[in-house]
């Protein structure tokens, strides 16, 4: 945990927002071996053999808006939905991730437009943890139902046996 309470995320590389104020940050990142087994842990899967990215960050203006532009790329280990075997897969995504160091008021209870952008993520600090940005988009690319490469259902009839001959006669 840190000192205000938080819990520490498993891959951290904080960027201080000072930084920014001479100019774009390029920064390539990996994951060691134990961060990549917490890793694996917090999203529940099987493993995170490994996990890299490259960001770009900037502060168009000098305003609180905060612009992530990356790459997150790692290879996983998954339990296939169809087997119930583990399988490793790569995942490679780029991303745009906002944030704002304005405070963000509570969203208007209206219709929500599915395709209009996010609107930023707001930021508390003074820095910019680019591990954990890496970590988010990692979790939202990853296959809710992985399924491995050949992997298929065989078919399963849940009817009488009259019914099974009959759909087999067809």
């Amino acid at each position: 945990m840190t000192a205000s309470g938080d819990i520490a995320p498993e891959f951290s590389r904080p960027l201080p927002l000072e930084r920014l104020n001479l100019g774009p940050v390029e920064r390539a990142l990996r994951a060691n071996a134990a961060e990549c087994t917490a890793l694996a842990s917090r999203f529940g899967i099987p493993g995170v053999v490994a996990l890299g990215g490259s960001v770009t960050v900037s502060r168009p203006g000098q305003g609180p808006a905060i612009r992530v532009a990356g790459r997150v790329e790692a290879e996983v280990t998954q339990t296939c939905v169809v087997s119930l075997a583990p399988f490793t897969q790569a995942v490679a995504e780029d991303f745009v991730q906002r944030y704002t160091l304005e405070p963000v008021g509570e969203p208007p209870e209206v219709f929500s437009d599915p395709d209009a952008e996010e609107p930023p993520e707001p930021l508390s600090g003074d820095s910019l943890d680019l591990g954990e940005v890496l970590a988010e988009q990692l979790a939202l690319a990853l296959d809710p139902y992985p399924r491995a490469p050949g992997a298929a259902l065989s078919r399963v009839s849940f009817g009488t046996p009259d019914a099974e001959a009959e759909a087999a006669a067809r």
